[in-house]
């Protein structure tokens, strides 16, 4: 690999480490080529990628962004999961790794805070943003349900009282 490849490669992983919000580091010690073509299809499915990567070219890279603390992460056989989505990598990563031993999970970055692994399978269990949403969305419209069905009880037995009465004169 000559200088103009590796400084394009760098450039690459530079854009990487800016345009992620997560960034979790793996070692696929002995992933097959379809293991690792079945985790990339899944991080792919959830808006995420996975890269292998070198690891003089990783520390390069990581310097001057918000990831700058995984540095010391990439020694050994390394590979990244990185998505915009803040869940997405670390929920599927830590499945796969959970699932397939050969998958060891590092640690990784949220933002500007580093996690280790059990940071990220933390982070890997919280719900995803959809279904956050859902949740905040049912929380709202709970209250608005119970304020209708108080606004028409009144209404209900008014109704109620003049069928009684109704159906008292014509009997």
């Amino acid at each position: 690999m000559d200088r103009s490849e590796k400084e394009r490669l760098v450039a690459a992983l530079h854009e990487v480490f800016d345009g992620a919000s997560l960034v979790v580091v793996t070692r696929p010690l002995g992933l097959t080529v379809a293991e690792s073509t079945n985790l990339r299809r899944q991080l792919r499915g959830a808006g995420a990628s996975y890269k292998v990567t070198k690891n003089t070219l990783a520390r390069i890279a990581v310097k001057g962004t918000r990831f700058e603390g995984l540095g010391p992460l990439f020694s050994g056989p390394t590979a990244i999961a990185f998505s915009a989505d803040p869940i997405s990598a670390a929920k599927i990563a830590v499945e796969y790794a959970e699932k397939n031993p050969k998958l060891e999970i590092l640690g990784g970055g949220f933002d500007s805070t580093m996690l280790d692994a059990k940071g990220v399978q933390t982070l890997a269990k919280l719900p995803s943003l959809d279904a956050l949403r859902g949740r905040l969305v049912g929380l709202l419209q709970a209250p608005a349900g119970k304020i209708v069905g108080v606004l028409q009880a009144p209404a209900a037995q008014l109704a109620r009282v003049f069928n009684a009465y109704a159906t008292k004169d014509a009997a």
